[in-house]
């Protein structure tokens, strides 16, 4: 069985040293109330894309501290021995809430509620925000390629420009964005995403002709397999491409074109294609698409795509710029009450929040979060205003629900992205610069 390792020090020292002034201090044992939430979006973003829950959680039944660790930490002096007293036997036993994956939010959305005492929940700060930034940066953008793809499989191929590890993550994220496979096979293995690949135009060189190299190629992968045909001529190529494939009994299933003028590329050999009958040949095309190029691409005959480096760095935004603020803490007096910052360009709301989204006529309207009241006056409140609660449990009491884990849950996230992008208003799908997609207001509910 894989073992993976502790997750406990992915994160910033300052998580530790507040966790031990607290402790020192007799504050550590404090019930507190965190939201991960964003203050704005970039002007290109019109939502953006809740996705990374599984592997939070997955990562948290490994948020634990093993002996290595704690030894690091005391011979350095960045904890007092109180702490790695409380580090020796820390397991988080909160709650954790927030939007399920997939979901689409906006400015301040509280997409991640972390309720525990502040020694436990300031722990997970760093690691939290970590994967929550990237995937989301990720499927946000997977998810404006989709749309400008209108229907057409997109494809990452993204590994070899990104951390090697990070690409695994970037390709999870990407299917709940709406892609259709990955080159990745570790992302294949682990997450059960639809391996793609045939061969790179060094496969074509190392052979005497181009010919060879079709014929090797079929050989071991069939007439259906995708040929790449600019190494040289694309003309002879496609028309040798088509022949061998013949020859081997069948007929192509796809060439690829991964340079020059795309749009009159494909063009070019839609026609080339139909003219030697191989009218069922498909087109894919690579080359640093982006969801502009993609979107450009649009009337041409192209039947798929394949992204790399544009997907893996979020397509020019590569961070949700997702913070993790304290909203509540106990009180002297043991009694919960909202804080708040008031710092100018970077104040918060106070209070845990409860969101829904109200829809009118399948469309939806605006995202309402509501203090002030429990979960069942927040879900009334949302009732009266026909509004649909938009988070779920995945933490209780330390216990995690491993029905968010897993690649049912990989699927059902990406159907529920469809389901919450196709609920917003028509403006949100443009991939020009404007206004995030609907409104967000704050309600205070009087108990």
């Amino acid at each position: 069985m894989e073992t993976r390792p502790s997750t406990a020090l992915l994160t910033d020292m300052y998580e530790l040293t507040m966790v031990d002034s607290a402790l020192e201090n007799g504050m550590g044992d404090r019930q507190c109330v965190f939201e991960v939430f964003t203050r704005r979006f970039p002007a290109a973003r019109r939502f953006m894309v809740m996705a990374g829950v599984a592997r939070i959680l997955e990562g948290l039944e490994r948020f634990q501290f093993d002996e290595s660790q704690l030894r690091y930490l005391a011979n350095n002096k960045i904890v007092g021995s109180k702490t790695i007293q409380f580090l020796e036997n820390y397991r988080f036993t909160g709650d954790i809430i927030g939007y399920p994956e997939g979901e689409v939010f906006m400015v301040n959305s509280p997409i991640l509620t972390v309720q525990g005492t502040f020694a436990e929940a300031c722990l997970l700060e760093t690691y939290l925000l970590s994967v929550l930034n990237f995937d989301c940066a990720i499927a946000s953008a997977a998810s404006r390629m989709t749309i400008a793809a209108h229907g057409r499989p997109c494809l990452d191929m993204g590994a070899r420009r990104a951390h090697e590890r990070a690409a695994v993550s970037a390709a999870r994220a990407a299917q709940i964005g709406g892609f259709a496979g990955t080159s990745d096979l570790e992302a294949g293995k682990r997450y059960g995403i639809r391996a793609i690949g045939t061969a790179a135009h060094a496969f074509t060189l190392l052979f005497e002709t181009e010919e060879e190299a079709f014929r090797a190629q079929i050989k071991t992968m069939g007439p259906q397999t995708t040929l790449l045909v600019d190494t040289y001529d694309v003309e002879a190529a496609v028309e040798t491409a088509v022949r061998v494939a013949r020859e081997a009994g069948g007929e192509l299933g796809a060439v690829r074109l991964d340079s020059g003028d795309l749009v009159a590329g494909a063009f070019k050999v839609r026609k080339q294609l139909d003219d030697l009958g191989a009218k069922s040949t498909k087109i894919t095309v690579t080359n640093d698409l982006d969801e502009y190029a993609i979107a450009g691409l649009g009337a041409a005959p192209v039947d798929s795509y394949g992204v790399g480096t544009k997907l893996v760095t979020g397509s020019g935004i590569p961070t949700a710029s997702l913070v993790y603020k304290l909203v509540a803490r106990e009180n002297d007096s043991g009694v919960m009450e909202p804080v708040e910052k008031k710092s100018a360009e970077k104040s918060t709301k106070g209070g845990l929040k409860w969101a829904g989204r109200v829809v009118e006529d399948n469309t939806a309207q605006t995202e309402l979060l509501v203090t002030g009241t429990d979960e069942g006056g927040a879900n009334q409140f949302f009732a009266e205003r026909g509004a649909r609660a938009l988070q779920q449990t995945f933490v209780r009491g330390g216990e995690i629900d491993t029905s968010w884990i897993g690649q049912e849950a990989l699927a059902r996230a990406q159907q529920r992205h469809l389901d919450s992008r196709n609920e917003l208003p028509y403006q949100a799908w443009r991939l020009s610069e404007g206004e995030v997609a609907i409104p967000t207001e704050f309600v205070h509910l009087d108990q």
